[in-house]
């Protein structure tokens, strides 16, 4: 008997592999069934599920690169300290000092950015294929969790390094809890004072300084990774019981099977995008470093101060509504709205085909809203100057632009005609002009899909009136301005 064979009968080796490696049906499931790490994956899955066209592999992306966030996020806390006396030069130590310190901040960086654009991809894909419809309806809505949850991860990590770009970009993102209705000191119908209100609970204090490292870092290493890994799991788990969507296998049953066990299939190509997007990952952390600017400091503002790129979408809609419209209202609309998406949609069919004639008006609106939010990124990310004045590419920055515009707004009268006409003018034309375009949905339905549809298209009309125009408001009224 050889040494491998020695190896392989030995108690040792038999009690972490039970199963081996043969071929048969029952071994491959056993595989699946007995591996801690394999066994959320369900025993067979639709072959053409497997077609890398269909999923991108998004959805494990995604989980690799929490996975990585993990690893390194430990990693740093081993040179890591939170306290804003030491915090920047721990930055540096990590820079300069820790052999391989500075890959390893590049790493961890730059797999939060990309987590950040693969979950959003990944989403987009759910929709486009239709997966989120029955059963997955609830897996749909914990996705929509774990993506509010990634966002709150990478923000809650900005603070971390201690500069200005940390310091200014969390000043301006948790400016906006102030204007929470009855939470936030200058909110609408406000119950509490600049003393007790939303945006003192989160820093800690009137300012960010040391209590709001403190709990920054306790939300970004202990309490929203647990709640990522429980809802990750419910998810996988999900995924599991409602089994994977697919699109219908063109192939005859003789040649292309309707189904293809997990393992090897679905196992080889999880490790075989792994394999690449690790490489990918390591090349550009190598190359490209995370920005690390001069140390915090309250008394210098930079101008134009910007909040994270994927919050800078709220930050520019601050021009065009209220506070607690742009930095509440709207997107807790949004996230209510994605949740309701599977129990509004009245469409039966698409679910596992890129098809817009299957479901024209659906994927019309889901990708209508998507384009916005990345219009309005770009717009405050590129587009936005000093004084958040408007900035061509090709524009200085050091041409000063009025900080003041000359605005002026709608009389009450033509600013209740003018919001009454557009929502109701748009919640009655559509279902007496097209009557069959809505064929199968219940009025609930209708007016949830048409109230947002129309709040949607609301943003890029009040944008056209205030950039073209200079209208400040539409609708004036003691309580609130649109």
């Amino acid at each position: 008997m050889g040494l491998k064979s020695r190896v392989k009968e030995s108690e040792l080796y038999k009690s972490i592999f039970r199963h081996g490696y043969s071929g048969t049906a029952r071994n491959r499931n056993l595989t699946i069934l007995t591996n801690v790490f394999l066994h959320l994956h369900p025993l067979e899955l639709p072959r053409a599920a497997l077609r890398f066209s269909y999923t991108w592999g998004l959805g494990g992306i995604s989980f690799l690169l929490f996975l990585v966030l993990t690893v390194t996020g430990v990693l740093l806390m081993f040179y890591y300290v939170p306290d804003t006396r030491r915090a920047y030069d721990d930055m540096k130590d990590l820079e300069f000092v820790v052999p391989f310190g500075l890959f390893l901040r590049n790493l961890h960086r730059w797999a939060a950015h990309a987590m950040v654009i693969t979950v959003w991809l990944h989403m987009l894909r759910v929709f486009l294929t239709g997966a989120y419809k029955k059963p997955r309806q609830f897996n749909w809505a914990v996705g929509v969790i774990l993506l509010v949850s990634t966002l709150l991860l990478s923000f809650s990590g900005y603070l971390l390094p201690w500069d200005q770009i940390a310091f200014w970009a969390i000043t301006v993102g948790t400016n906006m809890a102030t204007a929470t209705p009855l939470l936030g000191a200058e909110g609408p119908f406000s119950l509490v004072n600049y003393e007790n209100d939303l945006r003192f609970m989160i820093l800690g204090g009137r300012a960010v300084g040391q209590n709001a490292m403190l709990r920054f870092y306790v939300l970004h290493c202990l309490a929203l990774p647990l709640v990522a890994a429980v809802f990750l799991a419910v998810h996988f788990w999900r995924v599991r019981k409602d089994r994977f969507s697919s699109p219908v296998d063109p192939g005859p049953p003789a040649e292309s099977p309707a189904k293809a066990s997990v393992w090897p299939h679905l196992v080889a190509r999880e490790y075989l995008a792994m394999v690449v997007v690790l490489a990918a990952l390591v090349a550009w952390s190598i190359v490209v470093d995370a920005p690390l600017e001069e140390i915090a400091s309250a008394s210098n503002t930079p101008n134009p101060a910007k909040a994270p790129w994927y919050f800078v979408g709220l930050q520019e809609m601050l021009v065009y509504f209220d506070s607690w419209i742009a930095g509440v209202v709207l997107p807790g609309m949004i996230i209510v709205g994605l949740m309701l998406i599977p129990y509004v949609d009245p469409t039966a069919g698409g679910i596992g085909v890129y098809g817009f004639r299957v479901r024209p008006y659906t994927i019309s609106v889901f990708l209508f809203g998507f384009l916005l939010w990345v219009a309005l990124i770009l717009i405050g990310q590129y587009f936005r100057g000093p004084g958040w004045g408007w900035y061509w590419p090709w524009e200085s920055w050091e041409v000063a632009k009025p900080l003041y515009e000359k605005t002026w707004s709608f009389p009450l009268w033509a600013g209740l005609l003018s919001v009454g006409g557009f929502f109701g003018g748009g919640m009655l034309l559509p279902r007496l002009l097209k009557p069959a375009l809505f064929a199968g949905m219940s009025r609930g339905q209708y007016l949830a899909v048409m109230f947002s549809l129309l709040a949607m298209l609301a943003l890029p009309v009040k944008m056209a009136l205030r950039l073209l125009f200079n209208v400040h408001y539409v609708l004036v009224t003691p309580w609130f301005n649109i």
